[in-house]
């Protein structure tokens, strides 16, 4: 990790063990933009933030950090009053954060295959081949996820040779097809890709859709390689009602 904009979100979230509102100090409280509904705005929601936190007496864990041009990606375990998995994301103006979305969901596990939500591969390799992976999860988010196409999952998915982490599938693919085949109110639907964010052999994918009936958040980590998916990490969490809302930018 030599990148000075990784090793600055590593300290600015290792800040929540401590409260040290010094931690915050790489956010343009002027410019900040929060996507986190449950978090006010600028410096001072993420310091008032911290120090609240910092009383359960909590601990972060930084698993993963990634770059994409004035993107960093992290994926990240909290263990404050109980343990949580989760996904970051800040946008950079120079040497400053200036906007911020994450998604995060209570640990569960290990998964039927025994691998727990955030173990595997942590290291991207393949960096010139970022851009021809993005295309490849962008295909498969858009043919199989949103279109329901399953089909074609062989098409995207080494299933010799895949790992999954999400807590309640295997490393077998037909959990990951029932899933999908449910209808909208018992299962998985994804309505909308927002974001993709690749570096080298990781794309971290951000969409929008329902988990039984739930209007949700969908974070999909995959790794790539060899133009097939081959492991695979995500976080969902529930998209709280409008009123709900401490600052306007909303979850996307």
């Amino acid at each position: 990790m030599s990148s000075k904009r990784k090793q600055q979100i590593c300290e600015l979230l290792k800040g929540i063990e401590t409260g040290d509102p010094a931690s915050v100090e790489v956010v343009n409280e002027a410019k900040y933009i929060q996507h986190n509904p449950h978090t006010q705005e600028g410096s001072i929601g993420l310091a008032e933030l911290f120090q609240r936190l910092s009383l359960s007496n909590p601990r972060v864990n930084i698993v993963r950090v990634f770059e994409d041009g004035d993107f960093i990606f992290a994926h990240t375990e909290y263990d404050f009053s109980s343990s949580k998995i989760g996904f970051e994301i800040f946008r950079f103006e120079n040497d400053q954060a200036v906007e911020h979305w994450d998604n995060i969901q209570p640990r569960r596990g290990p998964n039927p295959s025994k691998h727990s939500m955030v173990d595997g591969e942590t290291k991207a390799v393949d960096l010139n081949k970022t851009e021809p992976n993005r295309l490849i999860v962008h295909s498969f988010i858009d043919e199989v996820l949103i279109k329901g196409r399953l089909n074609t999952l062989d098409h995207y998915i080494d299933g010799s040779n895949y790992t999954e982490h999400n807590p309640s599938m295997s490393d077998d693919l037909s959990a990951l097809k029932a899933s999908l085949s449910q209808p909208g109110s018992n299962g998985i639907t994804y309505k909308k890709n927002h974001r993709l964010l690749a570096e080298g052999s990781f794309v971290l994918s951000v969409s929008e859709g329902y988990l039984n009936g739930v209007h949700s958040s969908f974070y999909d980590l995959f790794r790539v390689v060899d133009d097939m998916i081959v492991e695979h990490w995500d976080t969902t969490e529930a998209v709280p009602p409008r009123a709900e809302w401490k600052n306007d930018n909303g979850k996307f």
